[in-house]
């Protein structure tokens, strides 16, 4: 194996291009190893795959990986989702925060390293890809306005839980109305008193044509809503009174998919593996 790596590129690279610390772009993906594979998916995942196909990438910088216990997987709504089939289909979470400006620059990079691994033998092909999507932030709201940790600071911070949220709407105008609603009313009601620290809003952005074929194109470009609800308990103690009801935080031009809870893996273990199914 050739050993170049074109060094004297790095430094031209650095000295061009924004470079702020604001999750301006993510990738979240929702994966289900298939039945039997699931601690050989998550080893290959924890010791290679977050690092040699995510954090070793230029602009990829923070990560957490969330799991789905099957109590968790239980409270999942709607039962009839257009995100997972079943619902309780993607017992494994991944988001990643890419810097602000950066995603085409990203992409080039994870379209050939992800081209790579799979020619080396080092992609996990016992799996599924429930809900994988690149996307744009569209806003962050706070619990506690100036204080506590940021959003570039939520994949570091020591949150105990996560609640993963999936909206679509009839358009792309009924999109814009319904960001304009949540940021200004319905996510500063929802977080007041709630265990929920923040709640980051993300728009999908389509995949490239030469993306792996093992990911599907994104659906829901123009409008679709991600949310993430970053939680300081873990959801199964608050989810009755807090985020059970969910999936009503719609409109008639508007339909919440998916509301699915998580907790964060233990890097380097197989904690919570045996409790997938």
């Amino acid at each position: 194996m050739s050993e170049e790596t074109r060094s004297e590129t790095y430094a031209e690279l650095a000295s061009v291009g924004p470079y702020g610390v604001r999750p301006g772009h993510a990738l979240i993906t929702m994966v289900e190893p298939h039945p039997g594979q699931e601690y050989a998916y998550n080893r290959w995942y924890e010791d290679d795959h977050y690092y040699a196909g995510a954090m070793a990438m230029p602009w990829m910088y923070a990560g957490r990986r969330w799991v789905a216990t099957r109590d968790l997987q239980e409270l999942r709504r709607p039962e009839k989702s257009a995100v997972a089939q079943p619902v309780t289909a993607g017992c494994y979470l991944s988001t990643y925060w890419i810097t602000d400006g950066r995603y085409d620059d990203h992409m080039k990079w994870t379209v050939g390293i992800n081209k790579r691994l799979n020619r080396d033998g080092r992609v996990h092909q016992s799996r599924t890809h429930v809900f994988t999507s690149f996307q744009d932030h569209a806003a962050t709201v706070y619990r506690d306005g100036a204080a506590g940790p940021r959003d570039f600071h939520a994949l570091d911070h020591p949150y105990a839980g996560l609640v993963l949220q999936v909206v679509d709407t009839e358009g792309p105008e009924a999109r814009a109305r319904l960001l304009d609603r949540l940021r200004t009313h319905d996510l500063p009601r929802r977080l007041t008193g709630s265990p929920a620290a923040m709640v980051t809003v993300f728009r999908p952005t389509p995949l490239p044509g030469d993306r792996m074929t093992y990911v599907k194109q994104v659906e829901g470009v123009d409008t679709r809503l991600t949310l993430l609800w970053f939680l300081e308990q873990d959801p199964r103690h608050c989810w009755a009174d807090h985020f059970a009801d969910l999936d009503t935080l719609a409109s008639d031009t508007a339909r919440v998919e998916l509301v699915a809870p998580f907790i964060p893996t233990v890097p380097g273990t197989d904690l919570y593996v045996d409790q997938l199914r």
